[in-house]
């Protein structure tokens, strides 16, 4: 049983104020594997303080210390690059080669990519050659990191990172669920000689640490992803302080694939929709067929999802784990039934548990066909290996189904005709739109429309969140 009950304040590992232990649960066997502290007011108190006195200095450092710091910070991750994935393994139940080649690989992206942008960017610079103006970008000061369970390094490395490179102190409050890979993050902020105070790390829930952070007056800043319930309280606690608050929440992404999609595009949805036992919040769990191909491509999917094999997360190989806690499991169980309930057709998967699997919160990849897009199914994020398909006739049919949502993160689209492509694109409400299952390059923006959040994570639009911009006039 691992024991980390210390909290990261002021450069060192100091136990809680109170204690108050929380067991941290492997879901691949239901079982606790670690220890860890929920933290007090007092605890978030010594943190921020510590950060806001950290900033007066660490502001004034130079872009160069900044970036030497980082490439120190990023020797350690790639040294200790497996121990970061048998932690999320373990805490958030990914598959260990999938955690190797997607989780960690994904902060590791992150830090090269904000070094590269960093030494790029310009934080002093003049308005035009007819103005006497100056435009400066400063850091925005103390800032409040709030990262999920479901990405875990990820979303770590997308906040931390730019907030080191900007200037900034920090914060961060992991998901108390999977908080071991920011544990051992910490460390590593540690190892690479960080000046104390400039990174805080205190554990804690939602309710406790996260509301403490979103209302407090010596937080210039919060950054979260999760989900929009979630993202909602926090924007109402952090209104009085009138601080910014950058939100990454929920998606209920759709995946329009028409009748010339390239042979393999719906095959590859079903594998998109379930990867990371579909907890993505831009997973396209909606997926809309023209009438044409709706026959085919329901068999393809049903044939795709009934070869996807579901294990414990320690195994090797190609296959899904489990979803992260005894809560997801029954709400998507729940989901489920209430598919089921409203008529849809379940076409594969089901609430049962998998074959030769009792213990762990697994879940089949689940396909239901005849779903019409005022079904809960089709209106939630379900954040579980689960997938609606609608069939459309239009391509202007297809268009406002897949607008027709409250949220707008992540859509997609699959089609051989490129300027139908880009058509399409322009008229999907998201924040992104994959185009043929084209990934995003590193150090593009990541962020949503609606109420699937606001600002943007990654490359030169992630160091902008967290910068002030200062106009000064008479500088010539």
């Amino acid at each position: 049983m691992l024991k980390k009950i210390n909290f990261f304040i002021n450069g060192q590992w100091v136990p809680p104020s109170k204690k108050n232990n929380f067991e941290v649960i492997n879901p691949s066997n239901e079982e606790p594997f670690a220890i860890i502290s929920l933290g007090s007011k007092e605890d978030t108190d010594a943190a921020v303080k510590a950060a806001k006195e950290a900033f007066v200095k660490w502001k004034e450092t130079s872009k160069e210390e900044r970036i030497s710091l980082l490439e120190k910070l990023l020797k350690i991750y790639k040294k200790r690059f497996i121990e970061m994935s048998e932690a999320m393994s373990l805490e958030m139940g990914s598959p260990i080669d999938f955690a190797n080649s997607v989780h960690t690989a994904s902060g590791q992206s992150h830090i090269e990519d904000f070094i590269l942008r960093l030494k790029n960017f310009k934080f002093e610079e003049h308005f035009d050659l007819k103005s006497n103006n100056h435009i400066s970008y400063e850091p925005i000061g103390v800032c409040g990191l709030i990262t999920p369970w479901n990405w875990p390094i990820n979303q770590v490395a997308l906040k931390v990172i730019p907030a080191l490179a900007t200037g900034c102190s920090m914060i961060l409050k992991p998901s108390e669920i999977a908080p071991i890979s920011s544990l051992l993050f910490a460390e590593m902020i540690d190892e690479a000689g960080f000046p104390k105070g400039v990174f805080n790390l205190v554990n804690g829930d939602g309710a406790g640490v996260g509301t403490q952070i979103s209302g407090h007056p010596d937080i210039d800043m919060v950054s979260f992803t999760g989900s929009t319930r979630a993202g909602k309280l926090i924007t109402k606690n952090a209104a009085d302080t009138i601080k910014r608050v950058c939100l990454e929440l929920g998606g209920k992404g759709g995946n329009i694939v028409f009748a010339d999609s390239y042979p393999n595009a719906v095959r590859d949805g079903i594998r998109n929709v379930m990867s990371n036992s579909g907890q993505s919040c831009d997973a396209p769990t909606r997926m809309l067929v023209e009438k044409s191909i709706y026959e085919r491509a329901v068999k393809e999917a049903i044939d795709e999802a009934n070869k996807i094999k579901v294990d414990d997360a320690s195994k090797k190989g190609d296959h899904i784990g489990p979803v992260v806690s005894k809560i997801q499991y029954d709400k998507i169980i729940n989901l489920i039934n209430s598919g089921i309930n409203e008529g849809a057709t379940l076409a594969a998967g089901g609430p049962d548990l998998p074959n030769g699997l009792n213990k762990g919160y697994f879940i089949k990849p689940t396909i239901f066909t005849d779903v019409t897009n005022d079904m809960e199914i089709a209106k939630k994020e379900i954040f579980g290996p689960v997938l609606s398909i609608i069939p459309f006739e239009t391509e202007e049919e297809a268009i406002t189904i897949t607008n027709d949502t409250e949220y707008g993160l992540g859509n997609y689209l699959q089609t051989e005709d490129k300027e139908k492509a880009k058509r399409v694109a322009k008229k999907l409400r998201s924040g992104i739109v994959y185009i043929n299952g084209n990934a995003a390059d590193s150090g593009t923006p990541f962020g949503g429309y609606r109420q699937s959040g606001n600002g943007r994570e990654g490359g030169v639009w992630g160091l902008e969140e967290y910068l002030e911009v200062k106009t000064t006039t008479g500088w010539k």
